[in-house]
């Protein structure tokens, strides 16, 4: 029987195909609303059985506050969690919140649709992975590993950051090229170029790939305001 769900991510492009590829399986997808800050007030609404509530950085103060408002205001809806590889912190974080589960965005759709289950019978949805992950961290703990979002961002030039910001939105090579005042063949040449930098094979991936290592929040002092004109 298909669960009674909503997705809610900053992200419009993955909120929306993760959406999708939940209806394709059966689950009736109230909503699938950008950004995440306004969850809580949408999700209280329109009570979901389960909640798939993204967020590109677990570890920051206030990020779980939907989680806090919707246990609070309506303690029947499961909270899951969808965001990158989180830190010990980020986990513990989410599970103070009163999340009962943690969904990494890369996730297979059959992952993400077994934790919904979980979720749905009050059980705790995380995988195994991440839990070994992040007690290894703790007794273990490391230098600052690498940024990732900084590593990819280095390989893009300032045009494909902004290809890329336009992908993760969901605009289209049409979209696009508009938007940026190029042909469509250019346009399609950047984000074969983005594509090829990033080592992914579609627009999802990358859009994904973007939300996982923060790569465009870090990408924001080099665009600024949206800026149409070439540079």
């Amino acid at each position: 029987m298909g669960v009674r769900l909503m997705v809610v991510d900053d992200h419009r492009l993955l909120a929306e195909a993760l959406a999708s590829a939940l209806k394709l399986r059966g689950h009736r997808v109230l909503a699938a609303a950008a950004p995440a800050a306004g969850a809580a007030d949408l999700v209280v609404s329109r009570a979901p059985e389960v909640c798939l509530l993204g967020t590109a950085a677990p570890a920051e103060p206030g990020a779980f506050d939907p989680v806090v408002k919707i246990r609070r205001e309506r303690p029947q809806t499961a909270v899951l969690v969808l965001g990158p590889v989180p830190s010990p912190r980020g986990i513990a974080a989410a599970f103070a919140a009163g999340a009962c589960g943690y969904v990494r965005h890369d996730e297979r759709i059959e992952g993400v649709e077994r934790a919904i289950m979980k979720a749905r019978a009050g059980e705790a949805a995380v995988a195994p992975g991440l839990l070994q992950g992040a007690f290894d961290a703790l007794l273990h703990p490391e230098a600052e590993p690498d940024d990732e979002g900084r590593r990819l961002l280095h390989l893009l030039t300032r045009r494909e950051v902004e290809v890329l910001a336009r992908v993760a939105e969901g605009e289209d090579t049409r979209l696009i090229a508009a938007g940026m005042h190029i042909a469509p063949s250019t346009a399609r040449t950047h984000v074969q170029r983005v594509l090829m930098k990033l080592g992914v094979g579609s627009r999802l991936e990358a859009a994904a790939l973007a939300a996982r290592t923060g790569l465009l929040d870090h990408a924001l002092p080099l665009l600024g305001p949206r800026n149409t004109d070439a540079g």
